[in-house]
């Protein structure tokens, strides 16, 4: 039993002195909280404090480097501008047959497309009451003629013989009226006859006396001969007699009516049987060799229009055509309804297949008299409404809004009162820029 209580108190003694000193875990424990607290209250510090700065090798990685790109100089030139026109092809020769007397038409020998040469008889009309007027007047002419043919002979013997008796035979009724007044004179004196024989009686001797004056004047005019106002009066009734005669031929000849030029019928417009009037139309003729382009030009580029300007023609119709010509005329007044002004373009080689009243399609260069700077079309930039270009100033794209004077295809035409001739701007490597951006220029 004694050996066994002092290890009992041995324990006892050795287990007291843990009791009253603190474990060792217990400040492991302390000190991790602490070097936590001290960690925690840096990094708010570094994330809120305002001067703070990002490392040297942060600022390398976020500097943008210098955007490669390719320069062209700017070059003063003319705006030329491309303008679409439409239109339609026009015969040169169109030729509207008319009828120049009345007649009904007895014949027409003429169908549409058929290619007549200039003097084909087209049609004829009824030539009846034609050769009736020109035998009359035939007639007329022939009894003019003879009637100055005896005022240029002159007067036959026979018609002055025949004249002299005319007049012997008139002084003798006039010597007999005179008897017989002296007789009723006397009676009418005794009282045998009344008053009113003396008047018939005188009333006789003056009609004999007229009688044998008229008679007596005409034998002076057979002898003198007729005089030269009356033969050029009958001459002038000749001359009205064979222009009768011609007129007549020439209605005549109209009844058959022909072509007036060569080119191929467009439209018949009358048939056998119909009845025209003078001025009608028969039929209409086209040249189908002789071809014009009328376009129509808006009014206001009429001023900018003359003749000369090339045009190129192209036309549905043909697809493989296409015609270099220039602007022959210009129609001096613009459509009411349209206000567009008319232009004429001569085709000296139309080619086979275009055809009058075909549709054309014309594309004008009009130049522009405003200055400008061509330049290629990769050099301008467009970001919603604004045409750009971007010009070099220490190493960085300044951008510079511009004015398009014209767009032609590759190349187009530009203008700001800024921009001067040889003055450089970015070729390639615009898309995208912006004002200020750093630029490097590479070949």
């Amino acid at each position: 039993m004694n050996n066994f209580e002092p290890e009992v108190t041995k324990e006892s003694s050795e287990s007291e002195p843990s009791l009253s000193q603190p474990p060792h875990h217990q400040n492991s424990w302390r000190w991790i909280l602490i070097l936590i607290a001290i960690a925690a209250i840096g990094g708010i510090w570094q994330i809120f404090e305002p001067d703070a700065s990002p490392p040297e090798a942060a600022v390398a990685q976020q500097t943008t480097p210098p955007r490669p790109i390719s320069t062209t100089n700017l070059t003063t030139g003319n705006a030329t501008r491309e303008v679409e026109l439409l239109g339609q092809v026009e015969s040169r020769q169109q030729a509207n047959i008319r009828s120049r007397i009345d007649g009904l038409v007895e014949e027409i020998f003429v169908e549409p497309g058929d290619r007549v040469e200039r003097g084909t008889t087209i049609a004829i009309l009824d030539n009846a009451d034609g050769e009736v007027a020109l035998a009359q007047a035939k007639a007329r002419l022939a009894q003019a003629q003879s009637n100055l043919a005896r005022l240029e002979v002159g007067t036959r013997p026979e018609i002055i013989a025949q004249r002299q008796a005319v007049l012997s035979s008139a002084r003798a009724r006039e010597q007999e009226a005179q008897d017989n007044l002296e007789r009723t004179s006397d009676l009418v004196a005794q009282g045998a006859q009344s008053q009113r024989s003396l008047i018939e009686a005188r009333s006789a001797v003056d009609d004999a006396r007229g009688n044998t004056l008229e008679a007596e004047a005409s034998l002076q005019e057979a002898i003198a001969g007729p005089i030269r106002e009356e033969i050029e009066a009958q001459r002038a009734n000749v001359a009205a007699a064979e222009a009768a005669v011609n007129r007549a031929e020439i209605d005549l000849e109209r009844t058959q009516i022909q072509a007036i030029s060569d080119g191929v019928v467009q439209q018949r417009h009358v048939s056998a049987g119909d009845y025209v009037e003078s001025a009608d139309q028969i039929a209409t003729l086209v040249a189908s060799d002789s071809l014009d382009v009328f376009l129509e030009v808006p009014e206001e580029l009429a001023s900018s229009i003359q003749p000369g300007l090339p045009v190129t023609l192209n036309t549905r119709a043909l697809p493989q055509w296409q015609g270099r010509a220039t602007i022959t005329g210009i129609v001096p007044t613009t459509d009411t309804a349209s206000r567009r002004q008319r232009i004429r373009v001569r085709l000296d080689n139309p080619p086979p297949g275009l055809l009058s009243g075909m549709a054309v399609m014309g594309n004008l260069q009009l130049q522009s008299d405003r200055p400008s700077f061509v330049i290629s079309r990769d050099a301008i930039t467009r970001r919603e409404d604004r045409w750009l270009v971007y010009t070099l100033a220490d190493n960085q794209a300044q951008e510079i809004e511009v004015e398009m004077m014209a767009d032609m295809g590759d190349r187009v035409a530009i203008y700001n009162p800024q921009l001067r001739s040889g003055q450089a701007i970015v070729l390639s490597g615009g898309d995208g820029l912006s004002d200020g951006a750093m630029v490097k220029v590479v070949r």
